[in-house]
């Protein structure tokens, strides 16, 4: 069962009225994207109208808009990036603001239109392949995330990391990722959707290389965990949790914070997961919940938390993907 989303002309008559709300021109967010159309793939070219993806058990996934509040905005935003875009359309930074803010709104594959044209524009600026990357991972075409994450990997090696300025800010307003820890992050993390758990622990060195607070060491220490865990490689997996305590101070990050210290018998299972959680942070405990159920032996627990999390209409978390490709590699056995 896949999640209850609603398609995209339902976002459309929401962003109508919501940039009514704000004094801005009514705009259809699946128009008015700059860039040429991009080859999609397989998946893409069977899409019924509207949806933004095929899911990994067959289903077409469609945008699950936000709160009118939220959703407001959001539109707001990608108004102003899009004024931004049109003063300078070559400049990089418009084009990567356009890029995620259309990405907010859910509406991903009009977001990789945007980024392929600055590939076009800028071929040799890292951020492109970076933000396309991760938006290949939310339509789930892993194969094209892991080639655009790898160039991007290219592109920034031996130069120096800086900050990635935030989208969304958290309640400090410290940005707590970079642009390198972002590439090895969602490269990795496409990685390990395929199921690739050796090739993701690269992924995930190289993240940690350039890890510089909490935020990033949590992030990062989870993913990894659970990758050596499927690999059968316990000791290692013992020793990545030793440096994780309960007095990190962690900005963003708390779920796989608490993740961590339930990996290492501090807190119960039960007490951080709540099943009819609705939002990307309970999405991704659940996962992490039920992947330890996994390794540890007790499948029929492992699949009812997965098969819980298709639930949820939260469907680009990466919580959900990679609860949906767990799902999809039981229907193979």
């Amino acid at each position: 069962m896949t999640a209850a989303v609603r398609p995209r002309g339902h976002v459309a008559a929401i962003l109508v009225v919501a940039l009514g709300a704000c004094g801005g021109p009514a705009v259809d967010a699946a128009d008015d994207v700059p860039g040429a159309a991009v080859e999609a793939g397989p998946a893409a070219g069977a899409l019924p109208p509207g949806a933004e993806a095929i899911s990994l058990l067959g289903e077409p996934l469609f945008p699950a808009p936000a709160s009118a509040e939220v959703m407001a905005g959001q539109v707001r935003d990608r108004e102003a990036a899009r004024e931004a875009y049109e003063e300078d359309p070559d400049d990089a930074d418009a084009i990567i603001w356009l890029g995620r803010r259309t990405a907010y709104l859910g509406l991903y594959r009009d977001a990789i239109e945007v980024f392929s044209e600055g590939i076009a524009k800028h071929p040799t600026d890292a951020r492109m392949y970076r933000h396309r990357g991760h938006r290949w991972i939310s339509v789930r075409e892993f194969d094209r995330a892991i080639e655009d994450l790898s160039k991007a990997a290219e592109l920034v090696r031996g130069t120096e990391d800086v900050v990635e300025p935030d989208g969304q800010p958290n309640a400090r307003g410290i940005p707590t990722s970079s642009l390198q820890s972002n590439i090895h992050y969602h490269l990795g993390l496409a990685r390990y959707l395929k199921g690739d758990f050796e090739r993701a622990l690269d992924s995930y060195e190289d993240y940690m290389a350039v890890s510089t607070n909490p935020d990033m060491v949590v992030a990062i220490s989870h993913w990894w965990y659970m990758a050596l865990r499927r690999l059968g490689l316990d000791a290692e997996a013992a020793a990545l949790l030793e440096p994780i305590t309960a007095d990190m101070d962690v900005i963003e990050n708390d779920s796989y914070h608490q993740l961590l210290l339930m990996y290492k018998g501090e807190l119960e299972a039960d007490d951080l997961w709540d099943p009819t959680s609705d939002n990307p942070s309970g999405v991704a405990v659940a996962y992490g919940v039920g992947a330890w159920h996994l390794y540890n032996g007790r499948p029929d627990q492992a699949e009812a938390a997965f098969r819980q999390i298709l639930e949820n209409r939260q469907w680009a978390g990466f919580g959900f993907i990679a609860a949906e490709a767990e799902v999809a590699r039981l229907a193979e056995e």
